[in-house]
């Protein structure tokens, strides 16, 4: 379980948002909307541990992000604005780099991925000459093999073309039916019909 106890952050002098508070339980999906500038990446970054909250504290299974340390950032991944491939690499050896660097990664599925997010025509190509789109989608691909609990998404379905999206809101249904937890924003509408999505919206 995620958990975010009378969470506090400020951007230089400028409260972002105070007194937020949150429970998100294995299956669950939490949608975070609101205008630029109201703090849904600054939320996302200190739920990762990699910014610091004002006040309150994180908590994942009853303890702090900060006791846990390693143990918690083992057990989430992460997809920011930045892609975070390395174009110089290949998309079959970008997902490689990535499983070589988890924990529990399931390298058996990397080519089983890249067909299924139409990636392995381009499995040799430097992913440096790849599509903003296809960039995207190797970035996310990433959350197929990982097998990390918690998904923490910044705007995943940018660049996504309208299939993409789709197959994208197939994987987010098949992670939330494995007990997995997510927490994403989009301004875009989420087709995830759960009854376990939950609903933040930042002002």
């Amino acid at each position: 379980m995620l958990e975010a106890v009378d969470l506090e952050c400020v951007r230089g002098d400028r409260p972002l948002f105070s007194h937020l508070s949150f429970r998100l339980k294995p299956g669950e999906l939490m949608h975070v909307t609101g205008v630029n500038g109201s703090g849904k990446t600054t939320l996302l970054r200190t739920l990762c541990g990699l910014t610091h909250a004002a006040a309150g504290e994180v908590r994942w299974n009853g303890s702090t992000i900060q006791e846990l340390g390693d143990d918690y950032r083992s057990q989430l991944a992460y997809v920011g604005h930045s892609n975070g491939i390395q174009g110089e690499l290949t998309a079959e050896e970008n997902l490689r780099a990535a499983a070589c660097l988890g924990t529990a990664a399931d390298t058996t599925r990397i080519q089983e991925t890249l067909e299924r997010l139409g990636l392995a025509p381009y499995r040799h190509f430097p992913s440096k000459v790849l599509s903003q789109g296809q960039k995207r989608r190797l970035a996310l691909a990433r959350l197929a093999i990982l097998r990390k609990p918690l998904w923490i998404l910044d705007e995943p379905l940018s660049a996504l073309d309208v299939n993409s999206v789709a197959l994208m809101t197939e994987i987010l249904l098949e992670h939330l039916a494995r007990d997995g937890l997510i927490i994403m924003t989009s301004h875009q509408e989420i087709g995830v019909e759960t009854k376990t999505m939950l609903q933040l919206q930042l002002d």
